[in-house]
Formats: C-alpha cells, structure tokens, sequence
C-alpha cells in the first residue's frame, strides 16, 4: 500500500477524499447515501455524483479555486453534504462554523479563514450579514432573499469556459486542506486547524484494522459539521466508505430519530450517553406497573453489576450468566430495540471524558462504547479503547500511525501523519504548540505498564489548592454527574483555596420531571432550582460523588445555578466544554460566597 493511503472497498488505494468520493460512487449507485428522517428526502449515490459535479461548476462560476475557501454555515442536512463535497472537487478547503455563533464571531472566523463564499441558510443571513465581512457571494438554502443566490440557481449555473471537472478533482493533492476546524475557544480566540486529505487518509487507514465500514452501514449527522466528530463519522466515513448517512437538523432530536436511523454506528459526546443512560432509567422507573418497575430495575441493576466484573477481570458465576441472559430476554434486548440501538456495531464517545459508571452501564446492557481521545490538531484519533482491550477509565492505546509520549511535566505529546498542518494564518500558534515535531497537546496524562494512556485533565485547567495539592476538576465534576441524572454541567472551584466548592447547573429535561413530580409543572429553571427537595436531592448526589474522591477532592460547598446553561453561550462551547476563565468572571459574587467565612444565601455547606 503506498504510504499515507488507505484501501478503498473498491480495491483502490486512496490518498485523497475526491479520490475516495469517485471510486465510492462507483460500487453501489442505486443505494441510498444520503437521507432525512422518514425518507422526506433522498439522494443516491448517482445523484449524488451529478449534483456535485454540477455544484463545483457553479461554485467554480462564482470563482471558487484550488486553494480557496468556502464558508458554511448550515444545519445538518443533506445539502451541506452536496456542497462540502462539490467544493472538495475544486481543490477548495470547505469549512464549517457553529450555528450559534454571533456576528462578531463570524467576523473574526472569516477574516481568518479568507473566505469569499459563503453558503448558508435564511436563519443564519441576518448575522452573516451584520458580522461585515466582505462577501462575493451568499448562497442560500432552502430559501430566498434579495443579494442572495439559490442552491437551485447555484446547480443550474454553467461551469466557466474550458472547466474541466475531472481535471479539477486529480488535480487534488494530499497535503491540500480539505477543511479548516476551529478550536472551541476554551482559553482564547478559536484557531483554525488546517486538516489535510493525507491526515484524513491515516486515519482512514488506522481505522480499517478496528472497524468494517461499506454501504450496509449507518450514521446518523447530528453533531455540529463545525466539529471533527461529525465530519469524521459522517462526512468523510460516507464519503471514502460509502456509509448511508441520515441528517438530523436539531441535535435535540437524535433521541427520536434513532428507532428511524436503527444506525450501525453511533457516535456520542458523554453527555449524549448520559441523557440516553436517564432516560432508560427513567422509564423504568416510571414504568405503568410495580411488577414492570421492579423487573425493569433488577435487569438494569444486574447488567451493571455483570459488567463491573467483566471488565475489573471478576469471573462470573454460571448462575449470574444464565440470570445475565434472562435479563437481556426480558428487558435489555427491548431496550435497545426501544433506542433504535439494536443494529448498533461500534459505539464511541469521545471530545470529553466520560464516567466510568456510564460506560459500564451501556456494556452491561449490550452496548460496548469504545472512547476515543483526539484533538482537532490530530485529526480527531489519537488512541481509543478496543471492544476486545477495554480498560475503562483509560482512553485506551495509541492508535496506527501515531506516535506518543510524555513529556517531563506528563504532558501528553503527539507526531504522525495525523497531525496538522497548522494553524490558519497563525505561525505563530502553530510553532507554539509543535516543537521539534511534536505537537504539544495541553492534556496531563499517564501511560501504565500495558501501555493505556490516562487523561488526567487539561493542563491549564488543574486545580492546585492553596497547601499546593494538584487534582483534575473533570475527575471531580464526573463524580458528580455521575451521581444524579438531575445534574448537569458542573464546575468545580478550587485553585488556590482551602477546599474544592462546585457551581451545580440543573439538567433541564430532569428537572422539568422533577417539577412535575412536585407539583408545579410550567414552573422554570429558578424556581426548581431554589425548591428545598431539590436541593436535599443534589446534596445527596454530591456526598454520593464525594464517596469516589480523595478527601482532599471532595466538594465541601456548592450552589445550584439560577440558570440552564446552553451549548453556545457564556458558559459552555457549542460542544458541551466549560468555558472555566469566563465562569470564573460571571459568577466571581457566587465564588465569593462559597468560601465565605460562614457560608449563607444559596450556598449547600456539607461540612455541618
């Protein structure tokens, strides 16, 4: 195989995505490769082909080039995919940014990227428009509007004068940027990483030893397209593996989508896995009759409790295995039916760390979820656990290709094909956090004596306490999570103080159950948060998570925030990351409160 390719089902080896893209449409071009939810839209492969070869005439009509960029700036739909890869076949870098972002950070993302194109939709128009960044062309789907163009009228415009497609789609090369990823903007100005059609060929390539992806298999697009997750699992695995992908414009909605998508392959941010894991939980609880609760919760409660073992290497007795199978008879193969999850081949999780209790959870119910740790300057794959080599509460081995160390300070630090070309219009940035071939991760982790590798947590992010104690905040927020379906976000406090205090945010669809179950169902996130029974419940939940912490780790105060806290906002990044220097500015009086010399107000102190 020539080096940084990856063998197409058509037996091709591969080293770009356009490359990928004609010799997928190739093997099946009746089959579905693109749909909705309930099949109110369907494109073929062959249709597939002949709108994007119509669209990068249009695009190239407008003055798209090798080498340009192409903003874009649309729900998940099947269009975004026609377009991303109609600008591919140009040699152009089609790139997404998050649909939440305001017009100031559209201007600055633009300015960056050098975009002058930009494709989008009439929800979106208004803050393009007042971000003032000068534009050739606005190209509006699913709807119309003066100074715009149509996707319909994009298709239909003829390609320039000797424009050659074929020519164009050959003429891409392996180091070419296929997309630019902008950073969440945790710590400062999001980055934008340039990602080339050789790093995606790598791990295109270091992927096929794990899993077997053609045609058969399904993806549902739900995450945003602005993230490598979702271009990854559904942009890029449709186009060089020809998995049918089924867009779902509202990411609230994946829930109800997936008993139509029955996926094949799911990926989850833990956050996703949790509200999946609550809801289960939920509807066993509130199942119609004491009989069905009862065997609903000695099924889910003996599937943890087998796989607990399993994985800690317990044996398990013959009695607990018949007992296991009987479960999985009556209720746990129902359930998964019940999610749509029951066709599922590979689940993964990843952007963030996730409770072992979860993880555990799903494997007990049938449900091996392998975690996998990346940063958008990888590529997304770094290393990830494999369904036969589980270790939970590691993020498993080094993946094919890629090489790893630590660093004197246990920072972890990457080389390989996977990584980056650097970042936009940043050399700066780029030499900062690549030296001598190493790209310098941020992330403090640990690598035992088989060779799993540990997260600790973010390097800028531990919390040192005033006697000089170092601890990872992630490791203590997921204890709490963990505890209670009623939590969600969750900030722990601590650096440079005597103990650890945590800001509790409610998750609002527990909540709102909560509030129904006491009587006061319109009531809203204030109210129920200020309710006593609430707070003796999130108190519970915390002693529980502090049960799993050293003591020095264990939350001592917290507060329970007035307020949901929304993906986007000022809180949280578009994928779920907390926002730790703008919470610390917000919400500095509630800080102050929690180590207060006698704690007063809205302040839980569990220490009396």
């Amino acid at each position: 195989m020539t080096e940084n390719s990856f063998k197409h089902e058509s037996g091709a080896n591969v080293t770009t995505l356009t490359q990928a893209f004609q010799e997928t449409i190739k093997l099946r071009p009746d089959a579905v490769a693109l749909r909705t939810v309930g099949d109110t839209q369907t494109i073929t492969w062959k249709e597939y082909a002949e709108r994007v070869e119509k669209l990068a005439g249009g695009l190239a009509a407008l003055g798209v080039s090798h080498g340009d960029t192409v903003g874009i700036m649309l729900t998940n739909r099947p269009e975004f995919h026609l377009v991303d890869t109609a600008a591919l076949h140009l040699g152009a870098t089609p790139f997404s940014i998050y649909n939440t972002y305001t017009a100031d950070q559209i201007q600055y993302l633009f300015s960056n990227a050098g975009n002058r194109v930009v494709i989008t939709e009439p929800a979106f128009l208004d803050r393009i428009r007042n971000s003032g960044v000068p534009l050739d062309h606005i190209v509006l789907v699913g709807g119309q509007a003066e100074g715009t163009i149509t996707l319909a009228e994009l298709e239909a415009t003829p390609a320039p004068e000797g424009f050659d497609f074929e020519a164009s789609w050959k003429a891409v090369q392996p180091d070419d940027v296929c997309t630019l990823i902008y950073t969440s903007g945790t710590t400062g100005p999001p980055k934008g990483v340039e990602t080339t059609h050789r790093n995606l060929a790598v791990v295109l390539d270091s992927l096929e030893g794990i899993m077997q992806l053609n045609s058969d298999d399904r993806v549902a697009s739900y995450l945003p397209s602005a993230h490598i997750a979702d271009r990854a699992t559904s942009t890029y695995a449709n186009i060089a593996r020809g998995i049918q992908v089924t867009t779902v414009a509202d990411p609230r909605e994946i829930a109800a989508a997936l008993p139509d998508v029955r996926p094949t392959v799911f990926f989850g941010v833990p956050r996703v896995w949790q509200k999946v894991k609550q809801g289960i939980e939920a509807k066993v609880a509130a199942a119609p009759s004491p009989v069905k609760q009862k065997l609903g919760g000695w099924a889910l409660g003996l599937a943890t409790d087998v796989a607990t073992k399993k994985i800690e290497g317990k044996s398990v007795s013959p009695i607990l295995n018949a007992q296991h199978a009987l479960a999985d008879k009556l209720v746990l193969s129902k359930v998964r039916e019940a999610l749509g999850l029951d066709q599922l081949r590979y689940a993964f999780s990843g952007a963030s760390a996730i409770p072992k209790e979860t993880l555990e959870f799903f494997y007990g119910l049938g449900i091996v979820v392998q975690e996998v740790w990346g940063m958008s300057e990888s590529t997304g794959l770094s290393t990830m656990t494999l369904r036969d080599d589980l270790k939970f509460g590691t993020v498993g081995k080094p993946a094919k290709g890629v090489n790893l160390k630590l660093a004197d300070d246990g920072e972890i630090l990457l080389s390989g094909a996977t990584i980056m070309k650097g970042y936009r219009n940043q050399p700066e940035k780029t030499a900062e956090d690549i030296r001598d071939g190493w790209l310098h991760t941020g992330d403090i982790g640990e690598i035992d004596a088989d060779g799993y590798v540990k997260i600790v947590d973010r390097k800028k992010e531990l919390i040192i306490n005033e006697s000089g104690k170092n601890m990872s905040p992630t490791n203590i927020e997921n204890a709490m999570k963990s505890a209670s379906s009623l939590i969600g976000p969750v900030v722990a406090i601590g650096d440079n103080k005597p103990y650890i205090a945590a800001i509790v945010v409610l998750d609002p669809d527990a909540a709102a159950g909560q509030a129904k179950a006491l009587g006061i169902p319109e009531a809203d996130i204030k109210t129920i948060a200020a309710r006593q029974e609430i707070k003796d419940a999130i108190a519970k939940a915390v002693r529980a998570g502090n049960e799993k912490l050293a003591r020095v780790e264990q939350v001592k105060r917290f507060i329970i925030s007035d307020t949901a806290w929304e993906p986007g906002g000022d809180e949280l990044t578009p994928t779920m990351k907390l926002r730790r220097k703008p919470i610390a500015e917000k919400y500095a009086s509630e800080i102050e409160a929690l180590y207060a010399k006698s704690a007063s107000g809205e302040v839980v102190d569990l220490s009396k």
